[in-house]
C-alpha cells in the first residue's frame, strides 16, 4: 500500500531520510533550505537515535538520562543550521571563514550564538576532562597551554619540551585536516591522491598513539594525548594521526553542555526543521529501499517501504542508519557491487559499550561535597593491552576504563531534587565477540558500580543508589539496528578513512545518500553534522542547485530533472 507523503508544492522535489540521529536532524534542516520536501522516519517511539533520551519515574521523583553523546563541541555548526531558512542554504563560500577563526572560546557563561539561543541553551564546560589515573593522581584537561604546562611540570616534567612540539605539530595537522580538508567528501582516488603528500609530511598517517609516542615518554601523557579517539569509536593504537586535530578542535572552540541534555538539542532541531515545513513520523521503521532498474549505472532509489507495508516514494532517500545494515538488511545483493556483502562484512566496525545509568542521593550536610567533574576519564592499570583485548582479540577483559559523565553537577533538573543522574560507559568488545550479555551484563555492572564506590569516586554508594539500569552490545544491534552491535560505525582506521570510508553518495544506487557515523567524516557530533552539509552539498550538485552566494537564494529543486545513477 502507498501512502502520500505531505503534499509538496508542484514539481516541488521530495526527500526521504531513514533515522533522526543528530546527522539525519540537520540534514533535514538543510534539505528543508534547499527547498526539498523532507520527510525523516525514525523507528523508535521518539527522535535522537544514538542520542535517545530516556525519562526515568522513581519513588524519588524523575531522572533524565542522556543515552548516547554528551560532548558537543564546535557550537558554530549549531548555529549555522539554526540560522538556515528556506531559500538560504548557505553551502557555499568558506566553512571556516576567518571569525569562526578567530572567535574566543567562551569560558563562561551562555555560549550558544543568538540563532541557538531561540532553541536551546548552551554553556561551555570546564575543565574539558579530569583524567583519572590508576595511581590516583589526575589531569584536568581544559585546552589551556599554560594549565597544560603546569600539570605536564608536575606529573611528567620530562615531557615538557615534548608537549611543546606535540603542540606545534598538532595544530599543523588541525589546520590541513580539519580547517583546510574537513569538509572534503573524498568520492574518487584523485581527490584521496592529491592530499597523500600534505598527509605524509605531518606524519598524519601513522597511528595516533605511535605519533603521541614521539612526542611525550611518560604512559601518563601518553593516555592523555590520545584517548579521545576512543570517544568516536577509534583505537589509538590504529586510528591515523590525523587524529590529533581533536586536541586543537577542543582547545580552539571548547567543549559544551545543552541545558537538559543532548536531547533538549535533539528537540531544538526537531522544532527548527518543522518550522521550515519538514515532517517528523516515529514508529515508522524501514524494511526495504525501493530501488527500480537493474542494470548497474541505472540503479535509483524511488522510496521505501515500511515494517507494515506501507510504501513512500520520493526523488531522494537518504539513509541516517548504521552502514552495515543499511546495505545488508535495505537493499538486495543484486543492487550492489561496490557495497557487496563481502565487502560491508569484512569491514572493521568500531568496538561497542556497557552503559549504566544511574541515580543516586547527594551527601547529607555533613559529608564531603562530590570530588567528580562534569566529565570524568577513569583510566584503569592497563592501557595498550586493554585496547588490544577490545579491539583485538575481542575478549571481556579483567580490568576497565570507563567515562563518568555527571551532568547534575551542571544541570541539577536531570534529577530529583537531592540527587544526582550519571552514567558510566565502559569500552567493550562487539557482538563478533560471542559474550553472553545477559550473564555478563549484570556481572560488569555490578563490578563498575562496586568500583566506583571503593575507589571514592561516589562515596557508599550502594546506600544511596536510587536506581540503575544498563545497556549492553545487544540494545545496539537490537534496538539500534547496528550491525554486530557496534557502537560508532566502521572502526576509523587509516584503511576505513577519507576515500575508503563509506561515501556519502551510495557508490550503487542513484539518489540514495548516506549522513551520520557510517558516512564521511566519520562519528562524533561536530562530525555528524558535518556530514550533513557534506550530503547536502551531493544532493544539491545532483539535482542542479546552486547555491552560489552564502545567505543567498538557492535555485529551487522545482524544475530540474531527476538524476539516474550514472553520475
Amino acid at each position: 500500500m502507498r501512502s502520500p507523503l505531505p503534499p509538496p508544492r508542484p514539481s516541488q522535489k521530495t526527500a526521504l531520510i531513514i533515522g533522526s540521529g543528530i546527522g539525519g536532524l540537520s540534514l533535514g534542516i538543510r534539505l528543508q533550505s534547499l527547498g526539498f520536501a523532507t520527510t525523516i522516519l525514525e523507528r523508535l517511539d521518539q527522535p535522537g537515535g544514538r542520542a535517545y533520551q530516556k525519562r526515568v519515574q522513581t519513588p524519588e521523583g524523575e531522572y533524565v538520562f542522556d543515552m548516547g553523546p554528551t560532548v558537543i563541541t564546535v557550537p558554530q555548526f549549531i548555529e549555522e543550521l539554526f540560522r538556515l531558512e528556506v531559500g538560504k542554504a548557505e553551502l557555499s563560500g568558506e566553512d571556516f571563514p576567518p571569525e569562526m577563526r578567530a572567535a574566543e572560546r567562551v569560558r563562561s557563561g551562555e555560549s550558544g550564538g543568538p540563532a541557538t539561543r531561540k532553541y536551546v541553551q548552551l554553556r561551555p564546560i570546564l575543565p574539558f576532562y579530569r583524567i583519572y589515573f590508576d595511581d590516583g593522581s589526575y589531569f584536568d584537561y581544559d585546552g589551556d597551554p599554560d594549565s597544560t604546562r603546569r600539570q605536564i611540570g608536575t606529573l611528567a616534567p620530562e615531557d615538557l619540551a615534548g608537549y611543546e612540539r606535540f603542540h606545534a605539530d598538532a595544530r599543523d595537522i588541525f589546520e590541513r585536516g580539519f580547517l583546510e580538508l574537513g569538509y572534503t567528501h573524498f568520492g574518487d582516488v584523485s581527490t584521496m591522491l592529491r592530499v597523500v603528500p600534505d598527509l605524509m609530511r605531518l606524519d598524519a598517517v601513522r597511528t595516533l598513539f605511535s605519533f603521541v609516542g614521539k612526542y611525550f615518554s611518560n604512559p601518563k601523557m601518553q593516555q592523555v594525548f590520545s584517548f579521545e579517539t576512543l570517544l568516536v569509536g577509534g583505537n589509538p593504537l590504529s586510528v591515523p594521526a590525523i587524529y590529533a586535530m581533536i586536541h586543537f578542535v577542543e582547545k580552539t572552540w571548547g567543549i559544551h553542555y545543552a541545558m537538559g541534555g543532548t536531547g533538549a538539542l535533539v528537540r531544538a532541531f526537531v522544532q527548527k526543521f518543522e518550522e521550515l515545513g519538514g515532517t517528523l513520523r516515529v514508529g515508522a521503521g524501514v524494511e526495504q529501499i525501493l530501488v527500480e532498474g537493474r542494470l548497474p549505472g541505472k540503479r535509483r532509489a524511488r522510496g521505501v517501504r515500511l515494517s507494515g507495508g506501507e510504501e513512500l516514494l520520493a526523488d531522494v532517500v537518504v539513509s541516517n542508519g548504521d552502514w552495515a545494515n543499511t546495505n545488508l538488511k535495505l537493499l538486495p545483493p543484486s543492487a550492489r557491487l561496490v557495497n557487496s556483502d563481502a565487502r560491508v562484512r569484512l569491514a572493521q566496525q568500531s568496538m561497542s559499550l556497557l552503559v549504566i545509568y544511574f541515580g543516586f542521593r547527594r551527601g547529607g550536610p555533613d559529608e564531603a561535597p562530590l570530588d567528580l567533574r562534569h566529565h570524568n576519564i577513569v583510566l584503569g592499570p592497563r592501557y595498550q593491552e586493554l585496547l588490544t583485548e577490545i579491539f583485538g582479540s575481542k575478549i571481556l577483559s579483567p580490568d576497565f576504563s570507563q567515562y563518568l559523565h555527571v551532568p547534575t553537577l551542571t544541570d541539577p533538573t536531570l534529577a530529583p531534587a537531592g540527587h544526582h543522574a550519571a552514567y558510566t560507559l565502559v569500552p567493550v568488545p562487539h557482538n563478533a565477540s560471542g559474550i553472553d550479555w545477559k550473564t555478563q551484563g549484570p556481572k560488569l555492572t555490578a563490578r563498575v558500580l562496586a568500583f566506583l564506590e571503593e575507589r571514592g569516586f561516589i562515596p557508599d554508594l550502594a546506600a544511596r543508589l536510587t536506581h540503575s539500569e544498563f545497556i549492553t552490545p545487544d540494545y545496539f544491534e537490537g534496538t539500534l539496528d547496528s550491525y554486530l552491535g557496534n557502537a560508532f560505525g566502521p572502526e576509523p582506521r587509516l584503511i576505513q578513512s577519507a576515500y575508503f570510508r563509506p561515501h556519502n553518495r551510495h557508490e550503487d544506487v542513484g539518489n540514495l545518500y548516506l549522513v551520520g557515523a557510517g558516512a564521511q567524516p566519520g562519528a562524533g557530533t561536530p562530525s555528524v553534522m558535518m556530514s550533513a552539509k557534506m550530503t547536502a552539498r551531493l544532493i544539491a550538485q545532483d539535482f542542479g542547485i546552486h547555491p552560489d552566494i552564502v545567505g543567498g537564494t538557492a535555485h529551487a529543486p522545482e524544475t530540474q530533472p531527476l538524476l539516474s545513477s550514472s553520475r
